[in-house]
């Protein structure tokens, strides 16, 4: 199956410009692309790894990807889907995550500077002079037509500021940079950005008369509409200290079942073929646990995508092999007395709040080794945390407690 067919066979495929040359060109021709990576926490979420997986398939179909890491663009922040300004970072916190986000991006694609190469946009964005980039760059921005753009459209009831404005400005120089530099061609992103890409892609053109394109995937949510990589107690990270693999399997293991098809054809690399087979054979559940594993291997190896699957079988399934549970550990001097439960669930992150774990233990939401708390005073004692115990809140979240050694 050809490229593009394949992309459309897995629903990967929302806007394109110039459908008909780019599907040839993708199909025929071997271009250069990029995505924009900007850096605002110090790991990679699964929302990324959406668009890596993406990016993973035009490589591995001869293309060469660019990965560029917004070290310029951040010190802005994209307004696209926010009802208000972006936090502002500083220089080396951003700095920080830029080299975690070049560390986790080679894990994913071949970026040896030949078939595929990291850039970062603060190289050339923090040494333009103003005056220059407004006459050379900002003459061939309409600000009328920008101004329907749903990437600002949320910010237009508090005040939309100069500042943000001047971000869709800076995404497009980068088209115009990574074309001169590199001869890019093809930006790609979530269905979100595509008002941002046009702004890029349409300077191209005026500033050198010639075609560059841009390809948007359909964003993937929640059954609940919520953007994929968010779970209740904040992002899905790729980073294994952030987000165990255990969580990282669980959290694709307990999608809705109405998404597995989906995510099994735009998430994986399996055949469709398989894909096809899969769903129609596969219990419901046994369709999830190979949605889950897949995705775990691919972030973070056969290893603990076999460890990970050990754990939740042994869980879910009465066995007793837990070793790989994620686990919390506190430190002795802090529990000399002992520790409140509700501050225990706060501490360890199974709940956002107080108020949060208490109505969780009156509703029969939390156990300690598969007996339920009942009382949200509950003073759990060294006794208990010298022993270690299972800590679950609901049916599916648990820690394993214990004390640091």
């Amino acid at each position: 199956m050809r490229l593009v067919d394949e992309l459309k066979a897995r629903g990967l495929i929302d806007q394109m410009t110039y459908p008909e040359e780019l599907e040839k060109k993708l199909n025929d021709e071997k271009i250069v692309f990029y995505a924009g990576f900007d850096c605002t926490a110090d790991s990679l979420t699964v929302g990324h790894y959406f668009l890596l997986t993406q990016m993973k398939r035009l490589q591995n179909a001869g293309h060469i990807p660019i990965c560029l890491i917004g070290g310029g663009t951040t010190l802005v922040g994209d307004p696209s889907g926010r009802d208000e300004m972006r936090q502002l970072m500083g220089n080396d916190f951003i700095d920080h995550n830029a080299q975690r986000f070049e560390s986790q991006l080679r894990r994913f694609l071949e970026l040896d500077g030949t078939k595929g190469m990291v850039l970062n946009n603060r190289d050339w964005l923090t040494k333009l002079n103003f005056l220059d980039f407004v006459r050379d760059i900002g003459v061939h921005y309409n600000v009328n037509r920008m101004l329907t753009f749903d990437c600002y459209q949320n910010r237009m009831k508090d005040g939309l500021t100069f500042f943000e404005f001047s971000y869709m400005l800076m995404q497009g120089y980068d088209f115009l940079r990574l074309y001169r530099d590199h001869h890019c061609i093809l930006q790609i992103g979530g269905s979100d950005q595509w008002s941002n890409m046009l702004g890029g892609y349409e300077l191209v053109r005026k500033i050198e008369q010639d075609k560059v394109y841009c390809l948007t995937f359909p964003l993937l949510a929640r059954a609940d509409g919520v953007k994929m990589g968010k779970s209740m107690g904040g992002a899905v990270w790729l980073d294994e200290e952030k987000t165990s693999p255990y969580d990282l399997y669980q959290y694709f293991r307990n999608r809705d079942d109405s998404q597995i098809e989906q995510m099994l054809k735009a998430l994986t690399f399996l055949p469709l073929e398989e894909i096809e087979r899969i769903v129609k054979e596969e219990h419901i559940n046994r369709q999830k646990e190979i949605l889950a594993y897949e995705i775990t291997k691919d972030i973070h190896g056969k290893e603990k995508a076999d460890q990970a699957i050990e754990t939740a079988r042994s869980l879910f399934g009465g066995g007793n092999n837990l070793e790989n549970m994620p686990s919390f550990e506190l430190p002795k001097e802090e529990v000399k007395d002992g520790i409140g439960l509700l501050h225990l669930l706060t501490k360890s992150g199974l709940c956002s709040s107080n108020s949060e774990g208490r109505s969780l233990v009156q509703q029969g939401g939390i156990s300690m080794d598969d007996e339920k708390i009942e009382d949200p005073r509950y003073q759990v004692s060294v006794e208990e945390l010298e022993k270690g115990f299972i800590l679950r809140k609901g049916k599916k979240k648990y820690l394993k407690i214990k004390l640091q050694s």
